[in-house]
């Protein structure tokens, strides 16, 4: 089992792990090993519950697929244990992340002191402009 929250775990039966040859440097190593590692993860046949499997396909976006299989490519490292721990490590950080309601963003209005403020404000500069205009000769008498 790994345990992914304190209430939420998933069976290692449900990860299936495919070691492929990795592009880029390493040498000899790259032809010879299969050293990066294709996660396969079925989110619909999943032990998790239903509102983290929601949110799990909402945040996987392009790494699922229309089956529901969330595939996580690691090939980030040259040896094929550090990349089966990084691929995990990922699965486990995006089910956590889909664990987390997100907060409900409720609206409001300005308070009753910051319209009095601007208001204040507004007739501060109104006052300041109108003593900037010229006097007219019937406003001298």
């Amino acid at each position: 089992m790994i345990r992914i929250t304190h209430d939420i775990a998933i069976d290692e039966d449900e990860i299936q792990l495919e070691f492929v040859r990795a592009s880029g440097p390493g040498g000899q190593n790259v032809n010879k090993l299969a050293t990066a590692v294709k996660l396969r993860f079925d989110v619909n046949a999943s032990s998790l519950p239903d509102h983290v499997r929601r949110r799990l396909r909402h945040l996987a976006g392009k790494r699922i697929s229309k089956q529901g299989v969330l595939v996580i490519d690691a090939r980030r490292y040259r040896s094929q244990e550090r990349n089966r721990q990084d691929a995990l490590d990922r699965l486990v950080g995006l089910i956590r992340k889909a664990a987390i309601t997100p907060k409900i963003r409720r609206k409001t209005g300005p308070t009753r002191a910051s319209r009095q403020r601007r208001l204040e404000g507004k007739r501060r500069l109104g006052k300041i402009k109108h003593l900037r205009r010229p006097v007219s000769p019937s406003e001298d008498s």
